[in-house]
């Protein structure tokens, strides 16, 4: 049966998208049908359909109770709004359907795992949290919540775990038909670590082993964790809160983390070899990945940043949106991304313009537009001089532009979108250290709309924004400070 505050949510939904015109949406990321969107929750594969369910609230631009919204796709690009799946409508989740993720069962139902989420008043006088692991049962439309839920609680915890900070279930299915999930939680000091559990039926759940420690080296609390075997290397995301920044790998504040290494199946824990960032720009948190079909692992996150919330106003008829899908692959100790190939069917209207070599701003022939493919291949122009700094300003016109700018000989990449249009004094800049010799660099850049993703030397790094200017600044220039040669190859994405 379907609830009245899940019927209520539904018919909102349903009547709200009908004033939001097409062209005020991206053209090929995912974003909230209505009102507000955060975490990307339950990304699978279902009855040949990628399904995406989002941390989601209807009725206002702004963070509200969580529901979960949900979309499905064929192609990972060209997204249909379903149903909202759940709402906060029973006792144990009262106060929000947090994250958490799905997989088809062996019956060929879907399951969803999400963290339930219950105000309490402490004796202390406050009001916390309690966070538990509930679990839904549907079709790919509908969904029944299970009725022996929560099925993990503060009782399945290690010592010193906390109740308050233990969330976002990551599902999935072993080899021998059964199945384990990952979680995050803290201790009492806030001190992130990633707990794994195991079940034989996908219902009744038990703890089997702390998977891995932060040991106060990454931020605190370790949000929306996933856990899988890429390469023959195990690879471990999270996203944890309240980072300190360690040169150029991460930035202050809630960032993202890559954890590369092997897996003891004996004990159940995790020996970390590599660490990174897993996005380098502004707006990328949250990841979650799916195995596609075809072998692929492809993540998704969520393509916001907590600080920089305030930049589109809560008057605007959705805020929230996802990054363009990426292909993960190990390579070197080192995770990399690459756009979905799913885009190439998109391309269209190739511009080509090869050894361009200039001092000062430029304009290209044909280069132009806010939903486009940009490959940029830069070489010095000059065997004597190293140039001091090359940049491509897209979203350009007279008033507004958003920035990339490379100075080889500190070997930094910039993104900066202080002239984008927003008037609030958030982050507006990050500058990543880029694998460079001798001023040779490869950009990939994707406009969509509300959005640049820079991907650096096939996938090595990314870097993410999000950008609200005006639809009609769509110039790009390019600058040289010294002679840089460059190769330009652009499409339009239709």
């Amino acid at each position: 049966m379907t609830s009245q505050t899940l019927r209520e949510a539904r018919k909102y939904e349903e009547t709200v998208e009908k004033s939001i015109a097409r062209e005020e949406r991206p053209d090929f990321h995912l974003c909230s049908r209505v009102g507000w969107m955060n975490d990307p929750n339950g990304f699978s594969y279902h009855n040949g359909m990628y399904h995406m369910f989002y941390q989601y609230y209807p009725y206002e631009s702004k963070w509200g109770p969580m529901h979960w919204g949900h979309a499905v796709s064929r192609d990972l690009l060209h997204w249909e709004h379903l149903p909202a799946a759940l709402a906060p409508d029973e006792p144990y989740d009262r106060d929000g359907c947090f994250s958490g993720s799905a997989l088809t069962l062996p019956d060929g139902r879907q399951l969803l795992m999400y963290t339930s989420v219950v105000k309490e008043r402490q004796e202390n006088d406050t009001i916390r949290d309690i966070q538990t692991q509930s679990l839904a049962i549907g079709d790919g439309i509908d969904y029944e919540k299970y009725e022996k839920n929560p099925v993990l609680d503060a009782a399945e915890l290690p010592v010193g775990g906390s109740k308050f900070d233990f969330r976002d279930p990551k599902i999935w299915r072993n080899a021998d038909g059964t199945y384990s999930c990952i979680a995050g939680n803290c201790l009492a000091d806030g001190d992130g670590r990633i707990l794994l559990f195991t079940s034989k039926d996908g219902f009744q759940w038990k703890f089997r082993s702390i998977l891995v420690s932060n040991d106060h080296r990454f931020g605190k609390m370790w949000e929306c964790p996933d856990f899988f075997m890429l390469n023959g290397k195990w690879v471990l995301l999270t996203s944890p809160q309240d980072m300190l920044p360690k040169g150029f790998e991460y930035h202050n504040g809630n960032g993202t983390l890559c954890l590369i290494g092997t897996f003891d199946e004996q004990t159940g824990t995790f020996q970390e070899e590599n660490n990174q960032s897993i996005d380098y720009g502004i707006d990328f948190y949250a990841p979650q990945t799916v195995l596609a079909p075809d072998g692929r692992r492809i993540m998704i996150g969520w393509m916001q940043n907590w600080d920089t919330c305030t930049m589109r106003s809560p008057d605007a008829p959705w805020m929230g949106q996802m990054s363009l899908p990426r292909e993960l692959s190990v390579h070197g100790g080192r995770l990399y991304q690459t756009p979905v190939r799913e885009i190439d069917a998109m391309r269209c209207n190739k511009v080509v313009h090869k050894q361009i070599s200039f001092t000062d701003t430029i304009r290209l022939e044909g280069i132009k537009g806010r939903c486009i493919d940009m490959e940029l291949t830069l070489r010095r122009g000059d065997s004597q001089v190293l140039y001091q700094k090359f940049a491509v300003r897209f979203a350009q016109n007279d008033t507004y532009h958003t920035a990339l700018s490379f100075r080889p000989r500190e070997s930094i990449l910039k993104i900066d979108r202080k002239f984008s249009g927003s008037r609030r004094a958030i982050i507006h800049q990050r500058r990543s250290l880029v694998n460079s010799t001798d001023g040779s660099l490869k950009l990939r850049i994707i406009l969509d709309c509300f959005s640049a993703e820079v991907f650096v030397n096939d996938g090595e790094q990314v870097l993410t924004a999000t950008m609200y200017t005006d639809q009609t600044a769509d110039g790009i220039s390019f600058f040289a400070d010294g002679t840089v040669e460059m190769d330009v190859v652009k499409y339009d994405l239709l």
